[in-house]
């Protein structure tokens, strides 16, 4: 080994910490321009953190497409494909019903409403809400192209599913396409990956801007139903999941963290879970769920599994919302918010924010509209954990699935790691090794 490569291999700054460093300056930054109303410092940390959401949802429309087509027309190469389906799906189901159990709970516990000094004349109506008509004849798209245009992922999800199911049934006569479809998402994920290595850079403009933005005081005022938020999803993350991993996978949850993490920190600060899916999907690979498999499960996961955005966050929400214009809430309220939580987490779609998930559960209420107003400014720093949470709970459910049907493997997952994203796994060179004949 040369001095050089010995020199860069000593002091490469891990990706985590490379994070981390990106947070704290962040803080530091926010804090010095909204202390000091520093203007340019604000306006250069919003274009910052802009800039990389942008870069982030330039991929959005053509890595969900090819990503869904792909991963449907993968399960050809899996035995049970049916059976594994249903089993993501079931498992999909059940976390969701435990983590928004979790957030109903501590919304009656914690009331987040009150004391809050709000009235219902601080919110306003949104200017795009959801319903369940608007979420059901919204699936089909009217033509092509404006699903990609206008950033439509449930639309687009569609069109790939149907892409992928009638690829299926035409058999032999789809390689062409399947070959050039692969070859695409291969391509958007390289690209995607040069993004996700300007993570740092995007956390000092997304957490400065944010602290800029809204200070500490916004927090203050909204801190109970902040505080509920996180610690919901912390109990979801760091209690109900590794209970599911020990009780269920029979697997060390230690090892699950230490594995998926590069996922879960990029989610915390890029707040978009499609932005994260190749990152998910890597991570997933590398605690031991077969390739084929998880190319499924995870964009499946990505569009319509979120513990943190479909489940915690509108539970409590609805809560906070129906104190605030001192509306009271039954038994049937709470069954609906359960069912709309399980029903229609596929609004949310993996961008940043969950308005649109919001306004579904408060129509389906009958709650006023208005109280997405009041939530709208405190949303980024509530959409970190959020995201975080749901990028955990798409690796974990392959991991269980994966464990239950005997497919793990579990070797692989007792020495996951946390390794940079840009190197090539353990396993990955085992099999290059052994592709490569030995020298005569």
């Amino acid at each position: 080994m040369s001095v050089s490569s010995l020199t860069k291999k000593s002091f490469k700054v891990p990706f985590w910490a490379q994070i981390i460093a990106g947070l704290v300056l962040g803080v530091l930054l926010g804090w010095l321009a909204r202390s000091q109303d520093v203007s340019w410092l604000v306006t250069t940390l919003e274009k910052i953190g802009s800039i990389f959401i942008g870069l982030l949802k330039l991929a959005v429309a053509p890595l969900v497409f090819f990503a869904i087509l792909v991963s449907i027309t993968n399960l050809r190469k899996v035995n049970n494909a049916a059976r594994l389906a249903s089993r993501t799906l079931l498992w999909f189901m059940i976390t969701s019903l435990i983590a928004v159990a979790i957030g109903l709970v501590i919304g009656l516990v914690t009331n987040p409403g009150a004391g809050t000094g709000l009235t219902p004349k601080d919110g306003a109506k949104p200017d795009h809400t959801g319903s369940w008509l608007d979420f059901l004849t919204g699936i089909v798209p009217t033509d092509v192209i404006t699903p990609f245009t206008e950033l439509n992922v449930l639309q687009i999800v569609f069109m790939a599913a149907v892409a992928g199911i009638a690829a299926l049934q035409l058999g032999d006569k789809a390689k062409p396409i399947l070959a050039l479809s692969e070859s695409v998402l291969e391509l958007l994920q390289k690209a995607l990956w040069w993004v996700i290595r300007l993570a740092p850079l995007g956390t000092v403009g997304l957490i400065g801007n944010a602290i800029a933005t809204y200070g500490w005081d916004l927090i203050g005022k909204y801190a109970t139903f902040t505080a509920d938020i996180y610690v919901g999803c912390a109990i979801v993350l760091f209690v109900v999941y590794p209970a599911l991993l020990a009780g269920v996978a029979k697997v060390n949850p230690l090892q699950f963290f230490k594995g998926a993490w590069p996922a879960i920190q990029l989610a915390f600060v890029s707040r978009s879970s499609v932005g994260t899916m190749p990152l998910t999907q890597k991570v997933t690979e590398r605690l031991g769920v077969p390739k084929e498999y998880a190319s499924f499960a995870v964009p499946f996961g990505a569009t319509t599994k979120m513990d943190g955005c479909a489940a915690i966050y509108p539970a409590i929400a609805a809560i906070f919302v129906a104190q605030i214009f001192d509306i009271q809430l039954n038994i049937g309220d709470y069954l609906l918010i359960a069912f709309v939580s399980v029903v229609g987490s596929a609004a949310t779609a993996g961008l940043t924010g969950a308005t649109v998930m919001l306004t579904l559960t408060l129509s389906t209420l009958g709650l006023p509209m208005e109280g997405v107003g009041l939530l709208l400014a405190i949303d980024p720093i509530l959409d970190m954990m959020r995201t975080a949470t749901n990028v955990a709970g798409q690796a974990l459910v392959p991991v269980i699935v994966s464990a239950r049907e005997g497919l793990l493997d579990r070797a692989a997952y007792d020495t996951a790691h946390s390794s940079p994203i840009d190197e090539p796994e353990p396993r990955d060179r085992e099999r290059e090794q052994e592709r490569v004949p030995a020298a005569a």
